[in-house]
């Protein structure tokens, strides 16, 4: 069964983690990603994270359904083959600063002349335009600069970050998305464009209501832990053995809430009876619940509350995502065998499609794995051509920067 990007070959000049969680998207949507490493060291990924038998599995993780190909890029060697590999591509995606790909010779005007048809992705920290479009970027600079970390954490806390790398995710995801409606567009229009995912912008598109209230009133949001910024009763309360996360996010909701811990008699009460009341006794009220959910299990609360319509849950830990029963249900954990490494247990699909399903139809390749199979037509290209692509010169040999 043909996969919705079958057919579309990807050039990935990414490394990390930014880039290559958009290539990976692309490789799961059926795309043939081409992985360009440096020789003998690679992805700076395969030496990091938790090693077995000689193979990360962080790099397992991100890397599945590409091809690893080593590319000296600092010789004229490796610059020809690039070229002529980027004639036969459909997309290429790198996640230098803004400006390193033209000093490595494939400026927009060289991309352009070797294939008008090229979708190129660039994933950056800040975007091309701005002050501070050649500054490096990292996960954590990016989550405290847009805002993000401000409202984390309590009131009377320092602000937190998010413990998983958000920005580096969110700039991969939206890099994918770009690809993909450019490939739309050139279908439309014959031809190829540039497609930007920042760090910065990707995680402020996320602050969502927060920055909307902000941009109306002018006023900061505070810091509200794990309370809702905007309705309460809403949550952590605590049960006889522990916290359930109940979100009662309007009215209808808390009424059955409180219905069903015995308080609905609170919403006939004048210090009570409407949102912005219950919210700045949201202390008050959470004292009262407490009180009441004491007399029962987080299980029991967990199957009383959902079934009267209203949203909860347990906190868990991985070990208890990874044996949930709606977890293994949506088969969000996949095992990948590796030859010579046995089988690597990895996140799955997020996304499901019920006629062009997502697979792994390679696991994470060796350093340099594909040499022959895509190194071989080139060179055979390359030999009966007499424009061998960019230009070499000091320029063209400058080390890309990390984001």
């Amino acid at each position: 069964m043909q996969q919705p990007l079958s057919g579309i070959r990807v050039v990935d000049l990414t490394r990390v983690l930014s880039g290559p969680f958009c290539t990976m998207l692309l490789g799961d949507m059926g795309a043939e990603v081409i992985k360009i490493e440096p020789p003998d060291r690679g992805d700076p990924v395969r030496e990091q994270g938790g090693i077995r038998d000689g193979l990360s599995w962080y790099f397992a993780s991100f890397n599945r359904n590409k091809k690893s190909v080593e590319l000296d890029l600092y010789t004229d060697e490796g610059k020809a083959l690039l070229a002529e590999l980027i004639r036969t591509a459909d997309v290429l995606v790198e996640n230098f600063r803004p400006g390193v790909l033209a000093k490595m010779g494939f400026g927009p005007e060289e991309l352009e002349r070797l294939n008008p048809r090229l979708v190129v992705a660039g994933i950056n920290g800040y975007g091309s335009t701005g002050p501070y479009a050649e500054r490096p970027a990292f996960d954590f600079i990016t989550q405290a600069m847009s805002g993000f970390m401000s409202v984390n954490g309590a009131e009377d806390q320092p602000p937190l970050r998010s413990g998983q790398p958000i920005t580096d995710l969110i700039a991969g995801l939206y890099g994918a998305f770009g690809v993909v409606s450019a490939l739309r567009a050139r279908d439309l229009n014959g031809r190829g464009q540039h497609v930007e995912s920042t760090l910065m912008n990707g995680v402020l598109s996320f602050m969502a209501y927060l920055a909307s209230e902000h941009l109306l009133t002018g006023e900061l949001p505070r810091r509200t832990g794990n309370d809702h910024p905007l309705v309460a009763p809403y949550g952590l309360f605590r049960a006889s053995d522990g916290e359930v996360a109940v979100a009662a996010s309007n009215d209808v909701v808390v009424r059955r809430f409180l219905r069903a811990v015995g308080l609905e008699h609170l919403l006939d009460d004048a210090r009570f009876d409407t949102n912005p009341k219950r919210f700045a006794r949201r202390a008050e009220i959470k004292v009262m619940i407490d009180a009441r959910m004491a007399a029962a299990t987080q299980a029991e609360w967990i199957e009383r509350l959902n079934a009267a319509g209203v949203p909860s849950g347990k906190v868990q830990n991985l070990a208890e995502v990874f044996a949930d029963p709606q977890v293994a249900a949506q088969e969000m954990v996949i095992e990948v065998d590796h030859p010579g490494h046995g089988a690597v247990r990895m996140l799955g699909f997020p996304v499901k499609l019920s006629e062009t399903p997502c697979n792994v139809r390679l696991p994470a390749p060796q350093l340099g794995q594909h040499n022959e199979e895509i190194l071989a037509p080139l060179r055979a290209m390359l030999a009966g051509r007499t424009d061998p692509g960019p230009e070499s010169g000091t320029a063209g040999n400058r080390r890309p920067n990390e984001n």
